[in-house]
This record gives C-alpha cells, sequence and structure tokens, in this order.
C-alpha cells in the first residue's frame, strides 16, 4: 500500500478491515470462501447497520487484500459493492454560517473553521496547514498533498488573511499553522471536527452533516457569485468535473461567470 502511494489513512482503514473480517470468523482471512465474505458484507450492512459508503470502504479493501495481496485473479473472486444512494449535501445559510463562524471558540479553534471555510479545504487539508503554505504575496493558500496526493492553490481573501494574521500574532505558531498542544505536530482531524460540531451546537445549527458542511457552503456560495465549475473544480481540488457539478443543483442557476472571486468572509460582521 506505501509503494501504490496510499494514504496513511487508508492504509490503516485497509488493514482493520481485513482484521475485523478474520476476527469474525475466527480464521485466517486468507482461508474464507467468497460466500463467507458476502455473508460478512451482508451482516455490516443489515446487522450493524453501517452505510453504503463504509461497506464500500469495506469492500475496496478486501478486493486489495485478495488481488493484489494474495495475487488471486480478479475474475475468480468477486465481491459485489454496495451502490451508494444519490444525495445532494446539506448546505449552510449565510445567517447560519454566520452564527457558526462567530461563536466562542478557542482563537486556533475560530480560525481553523474560518479557514476551512474561507479556503474550501477539508478537514485533513486544514489540520495540516503550514505557516508557509499562507501565501500572501500572490493572496493563496497552498495546500500540499491533498486527496489523491495532489497539490494545489486555493483561494486567500483579504478578511481570511487578516484574521490568521491576528490570530498568528497571539501565539506565533511555526511551523504547524494550527498544531497540536505540545507543538510537535499539527492538530488531529478528530479535534478539529469536535470544534465544529461544539461551534455547531451553541450556534443552534441542527442540520446533518459535519465540517464537510464548510467546505458545502464554500462552493455553493462561489457558484452563486458566479465562479464557472471549472475554477471551482480547480479550488476545491476534485479530479472529476461531475463531483464539482453536483453542487449546481444546490444553487440558482448562474447567468454569467464572473471574472472576479468574490471574497467568501463579507457576509461576515466585522
Amino acid at each position: 500500500m506505501a509503494v501504490r502511494g496510499f494514504a496513511p489513512n487508508t492504509q490503516v482503514a485497509y488493514l482493520r478491515a481485513v482484521a475485523q473480517l478474520a476476527r469474525f470468523y475466527d480464521r485466517s482471512p486468507d482461508r474464507l470462501s467468497e460466500r463467507e465474505i458476502q455473508r460478512y458484507l451482508v451482516h455490516l450492512h443489515q446487522q450493524k447497520g453501517l452505510s453504503y459508503s463504509t461497506c464500500n470502504q469495506v469492500v475496496a479493501a478486501l478486493r486489495f487484500f485478495y488481488h493484489v495481496t494474495l495475487r488471486r485473479r480478479t475474475t475468480s473472486f468477486v465481491i459485489p459493492a454496495a451502490r451508494t444512494p444519490s444525495k445532494l449535501p446539506q448546505v449552510l445559510s449565510r445567517e447560519e454560517l454566520t452564527r457558526l463562524l462567530t461563536q466562542p471558540l478557542w482563537p486556533k479553534h475560530r480560525a481553523l473553521l474560518l479557514t476551512a471555510y474561507a479556503a474550501g479545504l477539508r478537514v485533513s487539508e486544514v489540520v495540516a496547514l503550514r505557516v508557509r503554505d499562507i501565501d500572501s504575496e500572490h493572496r493563496v493558500i497552498r495546500v500540499e498533498q491533498g486527496k489523491g496526493a495532489r497539490d494545489r492553490t486555493t483561494l486567500l481573501s483579504s478578511r481570511l488573511l487578516e484574521a490568521l494574521r491576528a490570530y498568528w500574532l497571539q501565539g506565533r505558531p511555526y511551523p504547524w499553522l494550527f498544531p497540536s498542544r505540545d507543538g510537535k505536530r499539527h492538530v488531529g482531524a478528530a479535534a478539529a471536527k469536535h470544534a465544529f460540531a461544539k461551534a455547531k451546537r451553541r450556534a443552534g445549527i441542527d442540520k446533518p452533516g459535519g465540517m464537510h458542511l464548510l467546505r458545502h457552503a464554500f462552493a455553493t456560495n462561489l457558484l452563486q457569485a458566479g465562479v464557472d465549475v471549472y475554477t471551482l473544480q480547480r479550488l476545491l481540488g476534485h479530479k472529476s468535473i461531475r463531483t464539482t457539478a453536483r453542487y449546481f443543483h444546490l444553487t440558482e442557476p448562474v447567468r454569467e461567470a464572473s471574472r472576479v472571486v468574490p471574497e467568501p468572509l463579507d457576509f461576515l460582521p466585522v
């Protein structure tokens, strides 16, 4: 998995999936039949109530184990993957964003949530930002090795730059923009998600969804402002334009693409 460039989180998830399969039958997984593995997948979905997306991750892990690690021919071993129901993501309104982003939080957590929204970053991307990634001269944020091991740049609005400068002056973090308590590594994704959940609860927002709601809001707000879908695709780091295009279902029809990218934080009070 390391040689193939799998992300560390993916490696952990794949190892866990195979270990849990072996534990379920109390037997070495290389001795299990296709029928037994398919029965296990049904158990995960129907008895344990795991979502389609979680079951699909298990399927991917088992396919890799049997087809790559054990080198079984793909034609001799097939695990049917569940099809994930197509659902439109929830989107926070500007009023809800204002309530959420102005909650009394630790300065680090507030700056982190502001950055996640204003730059359209995934949780794993925003927590791993370094101080050097904030390019104030060119007004961009460098995202190194985002999802799919791809580098990209995204927006650094004037409001966000101002907020990040004020945050940095308080503790002068380095090299991580959002360090852990001991300062030896960056803050964890779990801590970021907890901060978001806390702010969401305090803001009285009952819409389902985690910290990814901020990224959804970034995308829909830029589309409504007239940013074309190809520019948005680059900003979000989507590999396929189809992934970006689904946001069109959440926005009003855009009359004409604008060359000027709007300030994502303009609606926030000073």
